[in-house]
Parts: structure tokens; sequence; C-alpha cells
């Protein structure tokens, strides 16, 4: 092949334009969780390195709430970020988004958050095998599953971590609602990212306990199916004989929709008209925006 011939074939591929509106904001949704899921997970594989205990736990929360600011800021203009699929169903549950736009969000959203996982396992391979030889420990002392995926304290019943999820979940979209509602605080778009990410810290720093707080199914069951893959096994999901692995999935779930119906109920449905802001000067995430002419 002649080197001009390479060139022009270069410059297409770096230079592609994707037309089609719903397979940006998917793509964006990808990376967007790809690159949340990466930095919450290997902050938490540098705790379970260091194994620093108490201080760890003060330096999760904070953790994630930097790994969602920076996904925030990389899918924002593009498809709202979401980054969640409990997000982005308890917004189609109010007319947020259309429900034919579910599915490509959600299923980008699972598949960023598994080859999140996959870099992960490829950079803390080494350094978690110092802390279980074989990879392979899922619940208790040195167990390294927890990197990846969350699972019940000692004591907590599976019952009181589905509360636990629903009512942080509820609270975390509240939080976001009130953030990228411009009628309400008017939060300019520039800062919002840092604010969700700092309410999804505040969660985590009042629902870390019972279950780690995952807040977010894509971020929870895609890694655990990538850990039940390589090496940890079907441990992950049997664990509490299968009466565990739902509960992040299903509590986010249910607490999203709970929260974003109490926002839309009790605040958002009684703006005046006056209270109209000018959308293009705010419009907020969690809105669809266009990159390409």
């Amino acid at each position: 092949m002649k080197p001009n011939t390479v060139t022009r074939a270069w410059r297409q591929v770096t230079g592609c334009c994707i037309e089609n509106t719903l397979a940006r904001q998917a793509l964006a949704e990808m990376v967007g969780t790809l690159v949340l899921t990466l930095v919450g997970d290997c902050v938490l594989a540098s705790l379970a390195v260091f194994q620093l205990g108490s201080v760890g736990l003060a330096a999760a929360p904070l953790g994630w709430g930097l790994a969602v600011f920076l996904g925030v800021l990389v899918a924002g203009g593009v498809s709202g970020a979401h980054l969640n699929p409990a997000v982005t169903v308890a917004l189609a549950t109010i007319g947020k988004l259309g429900w034919c736009n579910v599915l490509a969000y959600v299923t980008a959203q699972y598949l960023g958050a598994f080859l999140a996982s996959g870099l992960v396992y490829l950079v803390y391979a080494d350094a978690l095998s110092q802390v279980d030889v074989n990879l392979a420990i899922v619940y208790g002392t040195n167990a390294t599953a927890p990197v990846f995926s969350c699972f019940p304290a000692p004591g907590v019943s599976t019952l009181t971590c589905l509360l636990d999820q629903t009512v942080s979940t509820a609270v975390l979209l509240l939080g976001i609602c009130a953030i990228t509602d411009g009628r309400n605080m008017a939060v300019s778009r520039g800062q919002q990212p840092l604010l969700v990410g700092l309410t999804v810290s505040a969660c985590m720093y009042a629902f870390s306990y019972n279950c780690g707080n995952p807040l977010n199914p894509a971020r929870d069951l895609a890694p655990r199916i990538f850990t039940a893959m390589c090496g940890w096994g079907s441990a992950v999901f049997s664990f509490r004989s299968y009466n565990w692995f739902w509960v992040p999935v299903v509590g986010p779930h249910l607490g999203a929709v709970i929260g974003v119906w109490i926002y839309k109920l009790a605040v958002d449905n009684h703006w005046k008209d006056e209270d109209e802001v000018d959308e293009d000067e705010k419009r907020p995430l969690l809105s669809n925006a266009k990159i390409c002419a």
C-alpha cells in the first residue's frame, strides 16, 4: 500500500464523525462509564493493597466522587452523562429520556464497566496477588473480589442492604435532579460535574457501611461477571446462596425511580412560568447534546 494511501486511510479513521445521535450518545456513555469504573475500582485496589483499614473508609468515598466527576466531564456534553442504568431508567419514567434510547444507554454503560474491569485487572493483578495469591478470595480477610463488586458487611442482612441501596440511591437522584434543574439553584453547567461527584461522595460517606454503597448496577454487575470469568469463579454470584448479587442491581433501580419522582412531585411540578431559565444558557446535564454538524 502506498504511503499516501495509508495517510488518507489514517485521516479517514481519525477524522470520522458518527452522524447518528443515539450512537454518539451511547459511545459517550460507554467511555464515561469506563472512566468512572476504572478510576473508582483502581482506588479500591490501591486501598486493598496498602491495607489502610479505617483510612480507606475515609478515602474510598472521595475517590469514587472524583471518579464520577471525571466520567461526567467526559460524557456530559454528549449524552448527559447518566453513566448508570438506574439513572437512565429513572429519567425515562419521568419523560426526560425516550424509552427507545434506554437499551442503547444501558448496554453502553454495562459494556464500559466490563471493559474497565479488565483494565483494572491488568493494572493491579500483580499488586493484588500480594494480598490474595490466587486472586480467588471472594469474602473475608484478604478478599480481592470486593475491589470489583460490593459485598455486605458481616451481620448485615440482605433485606437491610436492599433498603440501604434504595434509600441511598433515592438521595443521590434527589441531589442530581436539584443540581441539574436550572430553575432551582441555577448551577452552571461547568460546575455540575463537580457537584454530582460530591453528591456521590456524600452518599457513600453516609451509606457505605452496610454493603459498600454501589449505587450503580453497571459498576457492580459488569465487574462481577468479569471476576466470575477471571479466577474468582461462581462464588461471586453464589455468595449467600445466590441471595446477594441481585441487591446492587435491584436496589439502585428502585431508589432512582423513587428519587426522581419525589423531586418531580415535590419540587419540579411547582415552578411558576417566571421561574423559567434560558435553556441554551443553562442547559444541564442529563439532557441530550450534539457534537457533529
